[in-house]
């Protein structure tokens, strides 16, 4: 892995369903102050700024970082773009990550972002050319076959996506940021609400937000100096398949298996479920959550969902998945990925607030992006390696 690596300065907006208020570049400015700030430092003291974003065709503003460099102080730094789909706020750290391990970088700022409310990100992922008309129409429309497919392979009853849904929402109650906040959540609110795509109610998706987040990842040295604790980087990978290839399973995706199995072989975790103490993970639909239970190896295929059912993954249990409300509460798509890394730090860091997870000292953070064929992931700790 090269020199240590640290997070050292997190940053986030508010999520909302529209942030009039600010231009894109007054919403990215908002969360790279914000992690400044919480690493004592200024944009005089960053040597490279990298961003990540969801594809341009989201707000209509084509390479937006080129007009992004003043607002985030990259003018005659070096500033780069990442963009891996859905999971880019995942794989926009690692990349950052990688330049303070090798070596490149003492500080780097990691900014992720998304305008919704300027596009329309679901018709956005409805066209196919050429000229063809779409049946999908956007993510919850691709993804719907897949549970459906989890469902008749492990034989989960249907209350299973309307739990993760309660908790994720009740835990969204103790995240100031989350975009959905919504007091007395219930399954009967969750199953009272319209099927969008069966099995996936409304109350089992993740919304479509306006944010951005951001964090500073610096060298040994320069988290030495820092003021608040930092949060260590143990290990992390990015993987990608096709979208389409005989015999590719969309369920239990290989290159989600091989991500996890690599960044666990860096952490030298061999048990995650009784090592971490805690998971960000990427769940836009409920029903992700017990499918990438197995998928990153928290359990044996087709036992995922009987973890959610017992509580495994609720604030309370032994292996709190998404305390921060996660993407059902707050989806900024270009910086869901980021959020759920930065959330990580945050619980090792013991700066979580409300849903801080007691004596929280190891975190996965996860993304998945495209086709669910994309994959960045991260174990952070309070130990340095």
């Amino acid at each position: 892995m090269g020199e240590a690596c640290a997070v050292i300065g997190v940053g986030q907006t508010e999520y909302r369903s529209r942030r009039q208020d600010v231009s894109m570049a007054g919403l990215v400015r908002e969360a790279a102050l914000r992690a400044l700030e919480d690493a004592g430092l200024t944009f005089g003291d960053i040597d490279a700024v990298v961003v990540g974003k969801a594809p341009d065709l989201f707000e209509g503003v084509m390479m937006p970082e080129s007009y992004l460099a003043d607002a985030l102080g990259a003018r005659g730094k070096p500033m780069m773009r990442v963009h891996t789909a859905g999971s880019v706020g995942g794989s926009t750290a690692l990349v950052a990550a990688g330049l303070v391990q090798g070596g490149v970088h003492d500080r780097v700022l990691v900014v992720a972002w998304e305008k919704q409310s300027e596009s329309n990100a679901t018709w956005a992922l409805s066209t196919h050319p050429p000229l063809t008309p779409s049946i999908v129409v956007g993510a919850g429309g691709y993804f719907a076959p897949h549970i459906r497919a989890y469902m008749r392979r492990t034989g989960a009853p249907a209350h299973i996506g309307t739990l993760v849904a309660v908790k994720d929402r009740r835990n969204a109650l103790k995240n100031p940021y989350a975009h959905l906040r919504i007091p007395g959540i219930s399954r009967e609110m969750v199953e009272s609400t319209p099927m969008l795509w069966e099995p996936i109610r409304y109350l089992e998706t993740c919304p479509s937000s306006d944010g951005a987040a951001a964090m500073v990842l610096a060298s040994a040295d320069a988290a030495r100096r820092a003021p608040n604790p930092p949060a260590w980087v143990h290990g992390g990978a990015m993987r990608s398949e096709p979208i389409f290839f005989a015999g590719r399973d969309t369920v239990n995706p290989r290159a989600g298996r091989d991500c996890a199995a690599d960044v666990y072989a860096q952490a030298g975790i061999t048990d995650p479920r009784g090592e971490l103490d805690c998971a960000e993970v990427y769940v836009p639909f409920s029903w992700y959550e017990p499918m990438w239970l197995e998928n990153l190896g928290f359990c044996g295929e087709g036992e995922g969902w009987k973890l959610t059912e017992a509580g495994a993954t609720a604030l309370d249990g032994d292996i709190p998945w998404n305390a921060s409300g996660g993407v059902l509460s707050s989806n900024p798509i270009g910086a869901s990925g980021l959020i759920r890394f930065a959330e990580a730090a945050q619980q090792v860091r013991g700066l979580a607030g409300e849903h801080q997870v007691d004596g929280a000292r190891r975190a996965l953070g996860h993304a998945y992006g495209g086709g669910a064929q994309f994959y960045a992931m991260w174990v952070v700790g309070s130990d340095r390696p």
